[in-house]
């Protein structure tokens, strides 16, 4: 892979190049794709999406779109960073018009997103639409589906949905946001289609990053960006580099950050988090400053500031270290895997896993989750596709009110409608997940 073709400002639709000396230094095209994701409708519904805590009544606790809006801080910090190394190396690029600021934008930009398809709930979200599909109701549906197409639903990734969020065209609306192509390859961190499953130690076949509704508009961009293709079997390909840094930036931040949050909400221990997060910060830390601050928020904000800027400086080392490996696709893990303090990083998810994500609070409001969404999935698909077979009851009239219009399209292909469904579940928010789960059950007051 090159860099030049790696930085690609080419958006869907394009039919010619956009040279980058042509771009307005005033609003480049790599800033553009951070506007437009900040505007759209599905990043807003993050404010109420769950980052540790669901539903929290507290007004500290991160949501999915704080954390992402902290991840793109870290992102353009890391991209800017590697950035001003890679132009002293690759002249040409100096040449062509790229500053070190375009590698921060377009990291900042793919951070932003990189939890824009993840549905209500959490993480538990994503395998209870798998679970409706695989032993639920929707079981039903696997003879009627390609392979793909099933292991779409039942293996359901927010990073493939997160990609059709950000391309998929609608009537009026071409490209979905039409962001730049370099910012779509480094949002990619999993660029492989659902089957086949091969796992490997190389990081990208942990999971896929599309559905077969999206696979034209994946082709296009691995194809403009030059990914390298992994398989000749199957369609899966090598990172665009700057994915590692992605991916870097949101590792940094839900180590450290939702330890930070166990911590204030008083799952964790003071005494005892504070062990963990000083082995970190042991060679940054100033200790007369860190005995000054009176509070514990403030303690442990200090310390949280303190670890992400160690984190920051080891993966950029480290993908300075090995950008000829990374280019070539043969760096099989992620950044912070190789660095110096993985082993304190480890210790601190696992306390974390321990003590927040496994709390009495979480696992309820995910056990609720569960029902919630295949209750919503299991209405929908079923009126969708009874008014497709021309054999609606009034109850699927009534409910297909309740759909917005983008959703009610009527698609012949069965796989499309359910994605239909599928999309529409996933963008709403924790909240409105709940109310709508009410209102179709009867229980509204």
């Amino acid at each position: 892979m090159n860099w030049e073709q790696l930085l690609s400002l080419k958006r869907s639709g394009d039919t010619q190049k956009r040279p980058r000396e042509a771009q307005d230094e005033t609003r480049l095209g790599f800033d553009v794709d951070f506007d437009r994701i900040i505007f759209s409708s599905a990043f807003r519904s993050l404010q109420d999406k769950t980052q540790v805590i669901p539903l929290s009544e507290t007004d500290f606790v991160h949501t999915r779109l704080t954390h992402s809006l902290e991840v793109s801080v870290v992102g353009r910090t890391l991209g800017r960073r590697v950035g001003r190394v890679l132009l002293e190396r690759h002249p040409n690029l100096v040449a062509l018009g790229y500053t070190f600021n375009d590698f921060g934008a377009i990291v900042a930009a793919a951070s932003v997103t990189h939890d824009i398809g993840n549905p209500p709930f959490g993480h538990s979200g994503e395998k209870a639409i798998g679970e409706y599909f695989k032993t639920g109701n929707g079981a039903k549906y696997k003879g009627k589906l390609t392979d793909k197409e099933y292991q779409d639903l039942i293996d359901f990734e927010g990073n493939a949905n997160g990609f059709k969020i950000l391309t998929e065209s609608r009537e009026g609306v071409f490209g979905g946001l039409r962001l730049s192509y370099a910012t779509l390859g480094a949002f990619l961190k999993y660029p492989k289609e659902s089957l086949p499953k091969n796992p490997t130690n190389h990081i990208v076949d942990k999971k896929y990053g599309f559905f077969q509704s999206e696979k034209q508009e994946f082709l296009d961009v691995v194809e403009d960006l030059g990914m390298l293709q992994k398989s000749a079997e199957a369609i899966s390909f090598y990172r665009h580099p700057l994915a590692y840094l992605v991916e870097a930036a949101d590792d940094i931040c839900y180590t450290i950050i939702d330890f930070e949050d166990g911590i204030n909400l008083g799952l964790i221990e003071e005494e005892f988090a504070l062990e963990y997060m000083i082995k970190l910060v042991k060679d940054t830390i100033d200790s007369k400053k860190y005995h000054s601050l009176k509070h514990k928020t403030d303690r442990v904000s200090y310390l949280r500031a303190l670890a992400i800027g160690v984190l920051i400086n080891e993966a950029v080392a480290i993908f300075l270290e090995n950008e000829a490996a990374i280019l070539a696709g043969t760096f099989e893990k992620s950044l912070l895997e190789k660095c110096a303090y993985e082993a304190q990083i480890n210790d601190i998810i696992k306390i974390s896993v321990a003590k927040i994500y496994k709390s009495t609070e979480v696992v309820e409001k995910e056990v609720a989750g569960y029902r919630i969404i295949a209750d919503l999935l299991d209405v929908f698909v079923t009126a969708l596709n009874n008014t497709f077979d021309g054999n609606p009851s009034n109850f699927d009239k009534l409910v297909l009110n309740l759909l917005p219009e983008e959703y009610k399209i009527e698609n012949v292909n069965l796989y499309d409608r359910i994605m239909q469904v599928c999309s529409y579940v996933s963008r709403i928010s924790d909240s409105y997940a709940i109310r709508m789960h009410k209102k179709l059950t009867g229980n509204i007051i």
